[in-house]
Order: structure tokens, then C-alpha cells, then sequence
């Protein structure tokens, strides 16, 4: 063996232990403003530890994991990380609040070639804002520097939550008959989901981010698409305790098209009116400036409904109003009907 060979430490390979401690310790202050008292236990352990709340008698539990998708993309070109972690936390929790589940803690997984501390903090900052907006601690995580995986300056993100319902209170398709009512809370925007297409859309369009988009809109381009996915849990907590909900969609991609059916009986379909709630502006100019069809539109984005309830005829203008009070935009956007075939699908008229 040489003598004179030079000695190779981890950070001569690209990777800072010394940065990633810095992390943890500018991060547990975000982690702890989300934590639930069932929680036992802080940040750095090997595994994070929580009690199932003692209310629940026979509880089952579920699990749900997501990303962001390239929407990521977008707020690494704009240099925006501050709302990433609530469509991360959102895109998690909206799918296991279907099931009439509490989430009760949020796990990320952040990975990089370079970490850069002040972004990383705005990433979590907003986890934890996502989790303080479902109601989940933000128990724990992993944070990894993969030089030669990553190109500079792009990381990726990825999310896990578990929640807790009664077993009898579980959500599932059995109940839902036709003339139920379809009911669909508005989104903020395409949330985190079609954004290849969005991305394409404004590389054929020329579109600059940092401009108006529309003469209808005072937002920019760039905010109008980044705006955080909206977190429907404790509003959703709040219906199932006053009505009889019978299925709930989590409108993510696939749109209204691929989702809805996924809760549905088979031989049953959703008739929706197309002209039933107000579709946002920024839905009408991805479709212009893309050239995109109806159908394309309606199998890729959510096209401003996120989240669907589907409940009895006579609870529908109750369940409306209750939303109403809470600020949330709600529209009756059709019903469930016999359907010609064996499998659930959606109808548009």
C-alpha cells in the first residue's frame, strides 16, 4: 500500500454529516408546533413512536405514501420551496380522509446531491405547516445527500402518513345508491397533479411565469400554478360526525374521470354536469394555450373540484351549507345512476 495516499473522509465524496445535524436542529421547532399528545418521544430516534388515541375502541388503521410530482420541478425553477410541503402533506392525508381515517402523523423523505440547509428548512417549514392543517404530527423523517444521483440544485420528495378510524365507522362503496347526490369541494388549482403537461404546456406556449396569465386574474403565471393543494381533512372530520357521508374521491390524477369509479359499486355510474361549478381561470388557459381536449382535460387535471362526497338526496342542501359556513366552496355537480355496464365509470352531460 502507498504511504503517501491521500486519507478520504465522507464529506471529499460530497456528503456532510456535520450539515444534515445542522438540519435536525433548525427543524425541530417546525416539528414540534405539530405535535399531537399521543406522540412519545422527539426527533432522532431510530423509529418515532405514538399511541393510538384512547377514544377509539376498535381501531384500524391507514396508510397512505405520495409525492409531488413534477411539480417540483416548477418550484425549483422558481426557487420557491415554502408551499411544496403542503401539497407533500396533502397529497398524503386527502387520500387516507376517504376512508373516514384521522391522520395522526406525517414521515418525509427528502433526497438530494447537494443539501442546501435554507431550502430544506423552507421544504419542512411547510411539511409542517400541511401538518398543523390535518391535524398530524410530524413524527419523524430521513433526509438524504446522493451526490451523483441529483443533478445540483434538484432534490426530490416523497411523504407517508398513517391515520386511525373505528372499524364501523369505515368508509367504503357499500352503502352508495343511485339518486345519491355527488357533491365536490373546489380545489385551489391543477394541486400536484398533470404538471408534466402544465410544464409542456408552457415550454410550446412561450408563457413567462413571472406574468399575468389572464386579464381575469391579478395572479402571476408562476404563483397561479404553485399554489398549495388544499387540505380537506378537519373539514371532512367535521361532516362525517353530522351526516351520513357515503363514499368519498380524492380528485387527484386521473381527474374526475379515473377517480370517481374507484369508489363507486360496480354497476353503478356518476352523471355530472359539466356546468355545474366554476372552473378556475387557470384551467381555461392550459387548456387554450395547450390545445388540450375536453376529455384530456377531465382524465388529467382535477379541473377545479379536489375532493367528491357522494350522499343521500335529502342531506345534500344540508351538506352544502355546512361547507359554506366553513368558507369552502361546494357545488352539487350531479348524481349516481344504473349503469349499462358491470363497472363503475363517470358520465358527462
Amino acid at each position: 500500500m502507498e504511504e503517501n495516499k491521500t486519507s478520504l473522509t465522507y464529506q471529499d465524496a460530497g456528503v456532510s454529516i456535520e450539515t444534515g445535524n445542522a438540519l435536525i436542529d433548525r427543524i425541530k421547532p417546525h416539528a414540534k408546533r405539530t405535535k399531537r399528545p399521543e406522540v412519545l418521544g422527539g426527533l432522532g430516534g431510530f423509529g418515532a413512536l405514538m399511541s393510538i388515541p384512547s377514544r377509539y375502541e376498535n381501531p384500524v388503521l391507514v396508510s397512505g405514501t405520495d409525492g409531488v410530482g413534477t411539480k417540483l420541478k416548477l418550484a425549483i425553477d422558481m426557487n420557491r420551496f415554502d408551499t411544496i410541503g403542503v401539497d407533500l402533506v396533502a397529497m398524503c392525508v386527502n387520500d387516507i380522509i376517504v376512508t373516514g381515517a384521522e391522520p395522526l402523523f406525517f414521515l418525509d423523505y427528502y433526497a438530494t446531491g447537494k443539501l442546501n440547509n435554507d431550502d430544506a428548512e423552507n421544504v419542512i417549514k411547510g411539511i409542517a405547516d400541511g401538518c398543523e392543517q390535518a391535524g398530524a404530527a410530524l413524527i419523524g423523517g430521513e433526509t438524504a445527500e446522493m451526490p451523483g444521483i441529483y443533478r445540483e440544485g434538484d432534490f426530490d420528495l416523497a411523504g407517508f402518513s398513517v391515520g386511525v378510524v373505528e372499524r364501523d365507522a369505515i368508509i367504503d362503496q357499500s352503502s352508495v345508491a343511485n339518486g345519491n347526490v355527488l357533491i365536490g369541494l373546489a380545489s385551489s388549482g391543477p394541486h400536484s397533479n398533470g404538471y408534466s403537461l402544465v410544464r409542456k404546456v408552457i415550454e410550446v406556449s412561450g408563457a413567462k411565469l413571472d406574468e399575468k396569465f389572464s386579464d381575469k386574474e391579478e395572479t402571476l403565471l408562476g404563483d397561479a400554478l404553485l399554489e398549495p393543494t388544499i387540505i380537506y381533512v378537519k373539514p371532512l372530520l367535521k361532516a362525517l360526525k353530522q351526516f351520513d357521508i357515503k363514499a368519498l374521491a380524492h380528485i387527484t390524477g386521473g381527474g374526475l374521470t379515473e377517480n370517481l369509479p374507484r369508489v363507486l359499486p360496480s354497476n353503478c355510474k356518476a352523471v355530472i354536469d359539466l356546468t355545474s361549478w366554476d372552473r378556475p381561470e387557470i384551467f381555461n388557459w392550459l387548456q387554450k394555450e395547450g390545445n388540450i381536449e375536453d376529455m384530456e382535460m377531465l382524465k388529467t387535471f382535477n379541473c377545479g373540484i379536489g375532493m367528491v362526497l357522494v350522499v343521500a338526496e335529502d342531506q345534500a342542501d344540508e351538506v352544502i351549507n355546512s361547507f359554506k359556513l366553513q368558507d369552502i366552496k361546494s357545488f352539487k355537480l350531479g348524481q349516481i345512476s344504473a349503469a349499462e355496464t358491470e363497472e363503475a365509470y363517470v358520465e358527462y352531460v
